[in-house]
């Protein structure tokens, strides 16, 4: 029997003579170590693919479309038809549809229907009944409900579209209630509130998406990732504050949570890591430069050295790429 080097060197060579892609390796790796991967979400998608998620996009903007320009004229029963109705046609259409993995991806845009129409249904559902749908509270109901038929959704049928709908929906429900249990409550700013929210959503969606890279669900670990990394560094630097309201202690550790971030992007090799905190440590540099050195000849000369810190950056961050993220 072959050692690990030799399977591993084996695997090079033919990898440098382009027999085999690493598509193939994951997918044999995935099929040996019993990890059961769902198609919809790892294949690269072509134009038929994307064709079905337009269509479904566009099946929204239609409905869209007819409620608002006959909202006074529609009754209640063809409100409820347009979209609740079409929404939960559209999920069991879906269902059906990917039960053939010939046409699960057209499944996938079905579901993508039903998740974007029947909250609509919800809203004329709450609307008519007399609750004031946009409220916080509402919001939280409705968000609520979609959470859950989500994640029931994903137990009984195992697919990652039906997770990553529950992640989405799960984000609406956290700040939906949040907002409903702060109410008009003055002890909270609404905009620093905001932004701690999205810091804890930041971070949430990062420990998800690394719990995510070790089982079935990797395939939603770098939108996790990007996602995360941008919330949690962007509220970050926004928490910092701008002059002249400047929050000395988040301007204070910015710099470490950069570099944090860089550090986990080849612990974790994520892209998504690496690039966006490249992006926001040149945002830093220009921030702080702008803040304290703007007056007299200190801002040229902070101008040049932001230029050259910039440069140094962008070379690391290729440096980094090119020796740990490479495939």
């Amino acid at each position: 029997m072959a050692t690990k080097e030799e399977v591993l060197q084996y695997i090079k060579t033919l990898a440098e003579q382009k027999i085999v892609t690493k598509d193939e390796l994951d997918l044999a790796y995935d099929s040996g170590s019993g990890i059961k991967t769902d198609v919809v979400l790892t294949r690269k998608l072509g134009i038929s693919e994307i064709l079905y998620y337009i269509g479904g996009a566009v099946v929204f903007l239609g409905i869209a479309i007819l409620l608002a320009q006959n909202w006074s004229t529609l009754g209640f029963g063809t409100k409820v038809l347009a979209t609740l109705g079409a929404g939960v046609a559209s999920y069991f259409v879906g269902v059906l549809f990917s039960r053939d993995e010939r046409t699960e991806t057209a499944g996938s845009a079905f579901y993508l229907i039903s998740a974007l129409v029947i909250p609509m249904g919800l809203y004329v559902v709450f609307d008519n009944a007399g609750f004031d749908a946009s409220s916080y509270g509402s919001q939280s109901l409705i968000s609520g409900i979609l959470f859950g038929m989500y994640m029931l959704s994903y137990v009984v049928f195992r697919k990652n579209v039906f997770t990553l709908f529950s992640i989405l929906f799960g984000t609406w429900l956290f700040f939906s209630l949040t907002s409903f249990m702060v109410g008009g409550s003055p002890y909270f700013d609404d905009w620093k509130f905001y932004e701690y929210r999205v810091l804890v959503a930041g971070i949430t969606y990062m420990l998800i998406g690394y719990a995510f890279s070790k089982n079935e669900r990797a395939s939603l670990s770098n939108f996790l990732y990007g996602f995360g990394i941008l919330g949690f560094l962007g509220s970050a630097l926004a928490l910092g504050g701008w002059e002249p309201n400047q929050n000395v202690f988040w301007e204070l550790i910015y710099p470490g949570l950069i570099f944090g971030a860089l550090f986990l992007s080849v612990h974790i090799k994520s892209k998504s890591f690496l690039t966006w905190g490249t992006l926001f440590l040149m945002v830093y540099i220009l921030k702080i430069t702008s803040e304290y050195f703007s007056s007299g000849l200190g801002w040229p000369l902070a101008l040049v050295i932001a230029g050259l810190a910039m440069i140094g950056v962008g070379y690391m961050s290729l440096s980094l790429k090119k020796k740990y993220l490479s495939v």
